[in-house]
């Protein structure tokens, strides 16, 4: 092993993918469906020295998981001996998907690859990733983003209590109810349910046009919300700037961000007040450091999208950063899951990104 802070160089030996499908402790309830179990594919980069680097992606939907653990072993021969340093890796493979276009599980595949890299490179230097990246472990805050449905006004309230409970900050509200008057009593109810101190943001996951979003947002804009999320189609630049203009309530998006030039597209038509990528789709570590550096550019707050065990190192790194959004589907899986029980997530202090896999539970919910 080499001395602390120096990173040798790490050469591929395999490329590992497994597909799981973990029970959620509570279902993602959405205006665009109900989920209940996470489909999660576990990536194992080893290496010929001897270290193993690791990550997942959430899939969403079963089929898609597949197509990742399919792209993965047809690539996986390709890729023994080649530099494990993220960037070269990128360039060999998206040169090999040109013709067919790095975009869905291609792109989650890059992505994937990408982040076990990093965290290969962290702990062959006996750093955590956030240290590697050149920064201090520091506490994030984080809003838990699990449960909160669109559900009847009284359950969600009582939800938001639970969650709160569970020692986080803040909690995110899924809103696009049939009836705009419900969506504004939720919020009311859980504002209600909730201490003064814990923050509430709002979540529509693209659920209206922009007539009807200027209309319920407008309903929504005196009830102090940290954020109003995706209220529209998420690449209407256009008229999530013009939402952004007329509200007082701040306007989140960035989740679906393919990448650092969407979301210098995004920022160069002011379409938000706040960014949120997701470190798959915006390209794994590397992707998230060039959206970092746009965000620190144009003085705008940036918080995660999912995979709160490698954006807390990512966020801790990030100048302008703002809010950790923590989802527990992959702790069923994990040895270590993150700690975010005193309203803050710190990134842990051993090396890599810290996710190490539970193999007797990943035995038990392995498809594939």
């Amino acid at each position: 092993m080499s001395a602390p802070g120096h990173v040798p160089a790490l050469t591929l030996r395999a490329v590992d993918a497994r597909l799981v499908q973990v029970p959620m402790r509570r279902p993602l309830h959405t205006s665009a469906g109900r989920m209940t179990h996470a489909p999660l594919a576990l990536l194992d980069v080893h290496t010929e020295q001897g270290i193993t680097g690791r990550s997942y992606l959430f899939c969403y939907l079963e089929p898609v998981g597949r197509a990742v653990l399919a792209l993965t072993r047809e690539v996986a021969g390709a890729l023994v001996g080649l530099s494990a340093q993220p960037a070269a890796l990128r360039r060999v493979l998206t040169a090999r998907y040109k013709l067919a276009g790095v975009g869905g599980p291609i792109a989650g595949l890059l992505a994937g690859l990408d982040m076990a890299c990093w965290d290969a490179l962290a702990i062959a230097a006996q750093l955590p990733l956030v240290r590697l990246l050149g920064a201090d472990p520091r506490p994030v805050p984080a809003y838990n983003s699990n449960g909160l449905g669109p559900a009847a006004t009284e359950t969600v309230a009582a939800e938001a209590a639970e969650l709160a409970a569970e020692g986080m900050a803040a909690v995110k509200l899924r809103l696009g109810r049939t009836v705009p008057e419900d969506d504004r009593d939720a919020v009311e109810a859980v504002r209600r349910a909730l201490p003064r101190d814990v923050a509430i943001m709002a979540d529509y996951n693209q659920a209206l046009d922009l007539p009807s979003a200027r209309q319920r947002c407008g309903q929504l804009d005196e009830l102090g919300l940290t954020w109003i999320e995706e209220p529209i189609r998420h690449d209407d630049y256009t008229g999530a700037a013009e939402l952004t203009a007329e509200l007082r309530t701040p306007i989140q998006i960035g989740e679906n961000f393919a990448g650092p030039r969407a979301m210098s597209t995004a920022l160069a038509s002011r379409a938000s007040d706040l960014v949120m990528p997701d470190v798959d789709r915006i390209g794994g570590v590397t992707g998230w450091l060039q959206a970092a550096a746009l965000a620190d550019v144009a003085a705008i707050p940036m918080s995660n999208h999912l995979y709160p065990e490698i954006s807390t190192h990512l966020l801790a790194a990030t100048p302008t950063a703002h809010w950790l959004e923590y989802v527990d589907w992959a702790a069923p899986v994990l040895r270590e899951p993150l700690d975010v029980t005193t309203g803050a997530a710190t990134p842990p202090d051993r090396p890599g990104t810290g996710i190490e896999w539970d193999e007797e539970a990943v035995a038990r919910y392995r498809l594939a």
